[in-house]
């Protein structure tokens, strides 16, 4: 495993943390789907991306990986 993708590996089981501490309430319910599905997406995506088929498919999933990171952020 590379630093990058330890790196987001640490950053999704952090958010995974993160979101147990929130309220049960419909607003956080949804916000803890989203963001578990983003933070766990980004280093899925970039992980798919180490064996991609071509550069064009590297470049693609890293693009994924990057959208998803800034879907997290937000």
């Amino acid at each position: 495993m590379n630093d990058l993708s330890e790196r987001l590996l640490n950053f999704a089981v952090r958010c995974i943390k993160f979101l147990r501490k929130l309220p049960d309430n419909t607003e956080y319910k949804v916000i803890r789907y989203q963001l578990i599905k983003s933070s766990t997406s980004s280093g899925a995506n970039y992980n798919e991306a180490q064996s991609g088929s071509s550069k064009a498919d590297f470049h693609t999933k890293v693009n994924i990986s990057l959208r998803e990171m800034k879907e997290s952020k937000y």
